[in-house]
């Protein structure tokens, strides 16, 4: 009973999710659970990192990670691909894609994978811990699947694929599901911005 509780909850989320603000008095339902929070990481450039640095502006979030076969990248370039879409608004996001195995993804291998999407896209890294209760804070699952015959480090990571929106006072704003494509995104973002809603 608890589990099927538990899927009609998160079936309401996702479809909180597409739930447009018409005005900034008319904003959507809150969501039944809160995402995000604190986070000590390391970005791409090998700078200390927190959600303070990043307060001002609103943050579009991803975690994934490098060795990703398809999934992360498609999600990725429909993030950038929205942003595209939004000509001068997109200087008021943040794009950032915070890895889920820290242990391959060091500074140097983000900074390569970032450079290939946009030239404003941040890479986080961290220790385990580090990243681990940042990956708690945004409730994304990870776990590592070795396959039947690989080695230790041959391995991929089975993740959560949302999308994370966060207001300039770092809040958890929306949501996008995976396969959200960049036109819906772009609307949807270009409505909080021009609204002024967080």
């Amino acid at each position: 009973m608890n589990r099927v509780a538990g899927v009609c909850r998160w079936l309401l989320l996702l479809a909180a999710a597409f739930v447009l603000p018409a005005a900034a008095a008319d904003k959507p339902a809150p969501f039944p659970v809160a995402f995000g929070g604190p986070f000590m990481l390391t970005d791409h450039t090998g700078m200390a990192r927190t959600q303070a640095d990043f307060h001002g502006r609103h943050m579009l979030v991803y975690f994934g990670y490098t060795y990703c076969p398809d999934i992360c990248p498609t999600s990725l370039q429909s993030m950038i691909s929205a942003l595209d879409e939004l000509g001068p608004l997109a200087e008021r996001v943040q794009p950032v894609f915070v890895t889920v195995d820290p242990g391959r993804d060091t500074p140097e291998v983000l900074a390569d994978y970032v450079a290939a999407f946009h030239p404003r896209l941040v890479g986080l890294t961290g220790s385990e811990s580090e990243v681990r209760a940042a990956a708690r804070a945004y409730r994304v699952h990870r776990r590592k699947v070795v396959t039947a015959d690989g080695d230790a480090e041959d391995y991929l990571v089975d993740h959560g694929s949302l999308t994370y929106l966060m207001g300039p006072d770092g809040r958890f704003v929306t949501l996008f599901p995976f396969q959200t494509g960049p036109e819906r995104m772009a609307d949807v973002l270009r409505k909080y911005l021009s609204s002024g809603d967080t």
